[in-house]
């Protein structure tokens, strides 16, 4: 049975960071071979992508995230960080980490990833 479980939320003041961490355990195949990424939902909005990070390591970043946040992946250890930097109000939300067999190189698309965690949660007040 997959099982991805994030941990690292918490409350942080705007300019704070935080890192988020997801292990994934269970997933058949090799983990090298799998793409990874993070998501967030925020009251009253859709899930949304964040970052995604391929086999080779090829990230793709939303617009609003770019500069101030980091994926990157462990596959010795199975487990998927999010790093994030210059935090606003705009960030709050619930995170979630996602696995699927392959990235999309045009979009990180919530529909595209077959397992996720249950989420951690990140708010940032002003």
């Amino acid at each position: 049975q997959v099982r991805l479980v994030e941990s690292g939320g918490g409350s942080v003041q705007t300019g704070g960071s935080l890192r988020l961490s997801c292990v994934i355990s269970g997933y058949g195949g090799n983990p090298n071979e799998y793409c990874m990424g993070w998501f967030r939902q925020r009251p009253g909005n859709e899930r949304e992508g964040v970052a995604q990070i391929s086999s080779l390591r090829t990230t793709l970043y939303i617009d609003s995230v770019k500069e101030r946040f980091a994926i990157s992946r462990d596959n010795v250890d199975n487990t998927l960080y999010l790093q994030m930097h210059s935090l606003t109000p705009d960030d709050t939300a619930m995170y979630y980490c996602a696995v699927n067999i392959a990235c999309s190189s045009i979009g990180i698309y919530p529909a595209d990833f077959t397992y996720w965690g249950q989420g951690t949660q990140v708010t940032v007040s002003s």
